[in-house]
């Protein structure tokens, strides 16, 4: 018995200091599939779905649905130090329980105890090792205690700063696209005001966003849990609006050119390529969202704002196998996270949520 509880603890320690070095230390990719961490995402993760899909309201909804991500990170953390806690008590046991005043009943709970009061780093005293083993052990546990607080405390800002970062660039988005985000809504908005030139910055700026919001969600899958703080807003429609607007300037607008829109669609399709496989998502096809009919109205709806898109079945088929290349991607990451999909236009002139706010309502279109 005290042997397998000596190979049962150092299992559960090593398996829970390599998940945590995995997770907050190692900024790569981890593809295994059997991983602590993945595990307890998964978790629970689909029942708070599940849970959150019992709300009528949708404002509510999105109100569950945004605690998960910090929850999730409290949780994730209590599992680790729940996880080092009971190995070392198990090796504290598998060595014989060494402890002053002596342990006459040979109780599990005792070696909780002191187990626990030295990964918190507590010092009580009350119950101290007896023997150089069990020192060894107290004195190991303490230090990995202390390491492990450290760096879980020092975690926490640099996923915010992630998500921070994320938000600053995305919130900007209101104000070309509208809320929800829509690809048309950017191209109708720049020539309306004369500033279609002004696309080719736009999209460099989306460029870099693309590429850092892989970066960080690579290394912070986490994150991708955290959802915007603005309504109708989320960092998938946000992708997906500007692999949009890179794949209909990519088919061709008179006066446009096409260089910068490849490199922006490029960049954000790996995004979305590879965010699906660190998140563990399967593509999915999802509705039609610009079937033939809705392709010949989004076109009158540019020739109305003076652009001029190309119309031939050459430009039908282009922009059909662009589409191909990111939709099913977006799409489940898009179900995955219960993240809406953009539309590609606005046919109602939602208001942006700028304008909607209390303070600015009744603000004018733009």
């Amino acid at each position: 018995m005290h042997l397998l509880a000596l190979l049962l603890s150092l299992f559960v320690v090593a398996t829970v200091l390599w998940d945590a070095f995995e997770t907050v230390v190692l900024p790569r990719t981890v593809n295994r599939r059997l991983r602590l961490t993945r595990l307890y995402f998964g978790f629970t993760w689909r029942r708070w779905t599940r849970a959150a899909a019992t709300f009528r309201s949708e404002r509510r909804r999105e109100w569950f649905l945004a605690i998960f991500g910090p929850l999730s990170l409290l949780g994730l953390a209590a599992v680790w130090a729940v996880g080092l806690l009971l190995g070392f008590a198990l090796l504290q046991w598998s060595a014989g329980s060494n402890l002053e005043p002596a342990n006459a009943s040979g109780r599990f709970v005792d070696d909780l105890y002191i187990s626990g009061t030295t990964f918190f780093t507590l010092g009580l005293g009350d119950v101290r090792p007896v023997g150089r083993l069990a020192r060894i052990i107290t004195v190991t546990e303490a230090g990995t205690g202390f390491a492990f607080l450290a760096i879980v405390i020092a975690y926490f800002p640099v996923l915010y700063q992630s998500f921070s970062r994320r938000e600053a660039q995305l919130t900007l988005l209101d104000a070309w696209a509208g809320s929800p985000p829509a690809a048309a809504e950017v191209l109708r908005r720049l020539a309306d005001h004369d500033a279609v030139p002004a696309l080719q910055a736009f999209l460099k700026d989306w460029e870099y966003w693309a590429s850092e919001l892989l970066e960080s969600h690579i290394s912070y899958p986490a994150v991708a849990f955290f959802r915007s703080q603005h309504q109708r807003q989320s960092w998938v429609s946000a992708l997906t609006t500007i692999l949009d607007v890179s794949a209909l300037v990519q088919v061709g607008i008179d006066g446009v050119p096409t260089w910068q829109a490849h490199v922006t669609f490029a960049m954000a399709r790996h995004a979305a390529v590879d965010l699906t496989q660190v998140l563990h998502v399967d593509p999915a096809a999802g509705d039609d969202r610009l079937p033939d009919r809705d392709l010949d109205a989004l076109r009158l709806h540019l020739e109305t704002a003076g652009l001029r898109p190309a119309r031939s079945a050459d430009a039908d088929r282009r922009l059909l196998d662009l589409r191909r290349l990111y939709e099913p991607y977006v799409n489940g990451l898009a179900r995955a996270l219960m993240m809406p999909m953009p539309p590609w236009w606005h046919r109602d002139g939602a208001r942006n949520n700028w304008q909607a706010s209390p303070k600015g309502a009744g603000g004018a279109h733009l």
